[in-house]
């Protein structure tokens, strides 16, 4: 993982957004609640900032205060397939994973936005695995997390391309200011498709293209071809 930016922690303001953020913290007996802000390392780093790539040894367990982390899975061709976001008050089931299994990335974390990040080092880490209500927040976020990656093997599995890019689209509002690249990307495709598929909602009357834009004109359509595969009322 990066190293960042490391800075102390403000005890009037960065540990209070922690704390606000993660629960877990203030239900920690005392002394292994200060032992855990003692240990920790706290980092801001800029947007577009990779944290970890694969094969990358896992130095710590990250808690998010503030940002946005884009977690994927890459391909030797350069195709990504995104897994999940961490944002703030979240937590990253691979860095859990790794850490328990002892085991190295096998994916990339990618900062989407400016992030203020307390890294837990890996001692500090199977520290606070003896207490129980650590121990609970880790697994209950391997529960969720699991539950959504399923529902992604679900979606690339049995779900079309053209199916998967409407329900993006009604995911982002009615105007969307974004690149067919950024799209693909979301989408784990290329852009030569996602091109193609927009063209043709296009001419169906669903969307409006513009430049870096895509304004959803018939919401029940693609409504209907999430739901149905078929723009057939």
């Amino acid at each position: 993982m990066t190293t960042g930016c490391t800075l102390p922690a403000s005890p009037a303001t960065d540990e209070e957004r922690l704390e606000a953020r993660y629960p877990v913290l203030s239900a920690l007996p005392a002394d292994a609640r200060r032992r855990l802000l003692q240990g920790a390392h706290w980092m801001r780093i800029p947007a577009g900032t990779m944290l970890f790539d694969d094969h990358q040894a896992c130095e710590g367990f990250p808690f998010v205060v503030d940002g946005s982390v884009r977690v994927s899975k890459c391909a030797p061709s350069g195709r990504e397939l995104p897994l999940y976001r961490v944002g703030a008050g979240e937590t990253c089931i691979i860095s859990s994973s790794c850490l328990l299994g002892h085991e190295a990335y096998n994916a990339r974390g990618m900062t989407e936005a400016d992030t203020l990040m307390m890294l837990l080092p890996k001692p500090v880490f199977d520290e606070m695995m003896i207490e129980r209500p650590f121990r609970d927040f880790v697994f209950h976020l391997f529960a969720e997390r699991i539950a959504d990656l399923m529902q992604l093997i679900e979606e690339v599995a049995f779900r079309k391309l053209d199916q998967r890019l409407a329900a993006l689209l009604l995911g982002k509002g009615r105007l969307l200011r974004v690149t067919h690249q950024q799209l693909a990307d979301e989408l784990g495709s290329v852009r030569e498709i996602v091109s193609r598929l927009l063209k043709s909602f296009a001419e169906q009357g669903l969307v409006r293209l513009g430049r870096e834009q895509v304004e959803i004109v018939d919401p029940a359509g693609l409504r209907r071809l999430v739901t149905e595969g078929s723009l057939k009322p």
